[in-house]
């Protein structure tokens, strides 16, 4: 049985995420774990010390978070009747990411689905902090949904890499699952900088043809001087509904999401976008 965890702050963007991880897995016995934490604005680290006026505070965000919860599952009951389905709420009072790294590890959660934005849904910002925040810190494959993006069965599974990451098969496993799920088809994508592939890269990517032997899959050497060109690219030419990449120090991805401005880097993404952590 799955175990998924989908973090809430009761925005349209995290309930659309939670409508996609219930369909996306319609057909398989899953036990979903909807995460609301909380914290009073005036919330300090001497908590302890809490006056009588703090505590009124402390209960109102809880009220708040029990009755969001309550009305996020009874939404899901009303909409999906699936008996594979175990839908159980958490409430905690803690910061969102100490308590998720927590949940992950007590319940051996396999998967995280969330939106790609907060409530605020700031235009122009393709993450929202609490998303670039779960990219770097959880380990465990994080599935982030955009808010406009309703759900279709997954038919073209974008994998870009450069070939530099020592592929593991617990990395692998997450994205050839779904791939043999939905009968996909896998389109491992490479920009060449007009360099041969060094012995590593040749080696890395023999290790991945193993992995993707039993899904659909085509390997693409795309010539492109930027990275983010080349996906934007591929998606549109090729209809693609899930990006895959392999968040790895010193790789491509920490240069594409981490370097800059996340609002500024130029990259246009529409389709839920799957992060593996490097290490499991």
């Amino acid at each position: 049985m799955k175990k998924i965890l989908l973090p809430t702050d009761f925005s349209e963007n995290a309930m659309n995420a939670i409508t996609y991880a219930l369909k996306l897995f319609t057909h398989e016995e899953c036990t979903f774990y909807i995460l609301n934490t909380y914290t009073p604005i005036i919330y300090q680290a001497e908590y302890l010390q809490l006056s009588t006026a703090q505590f009124g505070l402390l209960d109102t965000a809880k009220d708040i978070s029990l009755k969001g919860l309550a009305t996020v599952k009874e939404s899901i009951d009303k909409k999906f009747i699936n008996p594979k389905h175990t839908i159980k709420t958490i409430s905690v009072f803690n910061n969102l990411i100490p308590e998720m790294e927590s949940l992950i590890e007590r319940e051996n959660i396999d998967l995280v689905i969330m939106g790609t934005q907060g409530a605020s849904n700031i235009q122009g910002v393709l993450f929202g902090s609490n998303t670039v925040h779960v990219f770097k810190n959880i380990k465990a494959p994080v599935l982030a949904v955009p808010s406009a993006f309703e759900f279709e069965p997954l038919h073209q599974i974008l994998f870009p890499s450069d070939y530099e990451v020592n592929f593991q098969e617990e990395q692998i496993m997450t994205l050839v699952s779904l791939a043999a799920k939905y009968h996909a088809n896998v389109n491992v994508l490479h920009v060449n900088y007009g360099e041969e592939l060094s012995e590593k890269q040749q080696k890395n990517k023999q290790k991945l043809e193993t992995y993707f032997n039993h899904v659909s899959h085509l390997f693409h050497d795309i010539k492109n001087n930027n990275v983010v060109d080349a996906i934007n690219d591929f998606q549109k030419k090729t209809n693609v509904n899930l990006l895959v990449m392999i968040n790895n120090k010193h790789s491509f991805f920490e240069n594409l999401f981490f370097q800059s401005k996340i609002n500024q880097i130029g990259f246009h993404l529409n389709i839920p976008f799957l992060v593996i952590p490097s290490k499991l």
